[in-house]
């Protein structure tokens, strides 16, 4: 049967009329039938079982073939019944009326939906699927495609860090509005490093964890807002302050040499100068303090100079510390789990990176000596030998040494508190003087600290 269909729509290519006891074909001109031999033709079954057969290219419907073995065009056009061999055989059903000329349907509208076709005159065109429908063909309408699942991010995993905010860049502030805020910062425990007048990264970390501990936003730029946090917190940013003669006592030191061996040679590691000492002693950067009292002679007892009042050292007992190596700060937290303390940092280098994981503190020594062997550690300029440096702020590890379970690694002071979170430590976690002080007076043995990569 396959075999006899394509023998009848292969003649039907060609442009021949051929009739059977099962298909009726549409009568063809010779123009007609190189039409039709070069179509396209398409089947479909309609509702009651016949198989339609289409030009695809026109869409005209170029025969119909019977179920059951009659023929026809359309309904009507049968010839009667008669006895087998009676049929005249000279006998065509009479052509059938013009086919109406219709439109593809739009397969899908991407963007503005198209106007149906038409012609001068006002013709027009039916689409397939109204001309289908009106002859009973059912037609099914195309599936609209399944959306692909939306990817999804996978979800960062979270860590405590999330809970600090970040603010907005900071603007370009006067100087001394600058200071009065790293003042209230300072008090706070929530350490900008030196109080120097400048705006910059450390200043920006403190202000994120000042609204992550007081639960409010402080206008950088706003100075009468930051007169009312400071009023809160002790009275007004700056005040007087005598200079004694035991700030000027000493002993001093000339210089701090660079070179580790010059400086195991020194008995002590100390201040080279009053300014060096009151300028740590409240916080603040040399050139600020000196910038703030023009004139001063910061080497005579009895001398009046305006300082930062930071305030009482922060109070509390820290059970974690974490310290943020892309954030470059350490922060302290009390046995409930809240923010009480956080201090810029510089956290190793990639030549000699700090550690990864989690650690305890094991032991807090004031005003340590140092220990340099570079067969365990970094090697300092010509040095392959062990030398032992005396203690003193101006040492190495400065004035306070927070050891870690970690061999060799360390929480401790620097010389350079200027310099705090600008540049890079040999490995371990370097804070201001006066801030690893206070750090070291809030922990024990036992205390853990996490380091964030």
């Amino acid at each position: 049967m396959l075999h006899f269909r394509s023998l009848k729509l292969s003649a039907l290519l060609a442009g021949m009329i051929f009739v059977s006891g099962s298909m009726s074909v549409i009568p063809a001109t010779a123009a007609e039938a190189v039409e039709v031999a070069q179509a396209d033709i398409g089947m479909f079954v309609d509702r009651r079982g016949r198989r339609v057969y289409y030009d695809r290219r026109t869409d005209r419907i170029v025969a119909i073939e019977e179920p059951d073995g009659r023929r026809a065009l359309f309904p009507g056009d049968r010839q009667p019944a008669a006895a087998l061999g009676e049929i005249d055989p000279d006998y065509f059903p009479p052509p059938p009326p013009p086919a109406e000329e219709i439109a593809p349907v739009p397969r899908r509208v991407e963007r503005a939906p198209l106007q149906a076709p038409s012609e001068p005159g006002g013709r027009r065109f039916r689409s397939l699927e109204e001309l289908l429908e009106d002859r009973g063909v059912a037609t099914s309408p195309e599936p609209d495609p399944v959306p692909a699942p939306a990817p999804q991010a996978e979800p960062l995993p979270e860590t405590r860090t999330a809970a600090i905010p970040r603010t907005d860049p900071l603007p370009k502030v006067d100087a001394d509005i600058v200071a009065k805020l790293q003042v209230l910062l300072d008090r706070k425990g929530v350490s900008p490093g030196v109080i120097d007048g400048r705006m910059g990264s450390n200043v920006q970390k403190a202000l994120d964890s000042y609204r992550t501990i007081t639960g409010r936003v402080v206008d950088p730029a706003n100075e009468i807002e930051i007169d009312a946090e400071l009023e809160l917190s002790g009275g007004d940013a700056f005040t007087d302050y005598t200079i004694t003669p035991e700030d000027v006592a000493g002993p001093f030191i000339p210089s701090v040499p660079e070179d580790y061996a010059e400086k195991a040679k020194l008995e002590a590691l100390s201040f080279t100068s009053p300014l060096e000492l009151l300028a740590e002693k409240f916080h603040m950067d040399q050139d600020y303090l000196v910038k703030l009292n023009p004139g001063a002679d910061f080497n005579q007892p009895g001398t009046t100079i305006r300082v930062a009042a930071t305030g009482e050292e922060l109070a509390g007992t820290v059970v974690r510390i974490e310290a943020d190596k892309t954030r470059e700060q350490v922060r302290a937290y009390d046995e409930t789990g809240a923010l009480i303390a956080a201090y810029p940092a510089t956290i190793g280098s990639s030549a000699t990176p700090s550690p990864s994981g989690t650690h305890t503190v094991e032991r807090i020594a004031v005003n340590p000596n140092y220990t340099y062997n570079p067969k365990i550690n970094f090697v300092q300029g010509d040095n392959r030998d062990i030398l032992t440096i005396a203690p003193g702020p101006n040492g190495p590890v400065g004035s306070i040494w927070i050891a870690l379970s970690k061999p060799t690694y360390g929480i401790h002071g620097t010389p350079e508190p200027s310099r705090i979170g600008k540049t890079n430590s040999n490995g371990c976690v370097r804070l201001t003087n006066w801030d690893a002080a206070e750090l070291a007076d809030m922990v024990s043995q036992g205390v853990t600290v996490e380091f964030l990569d």
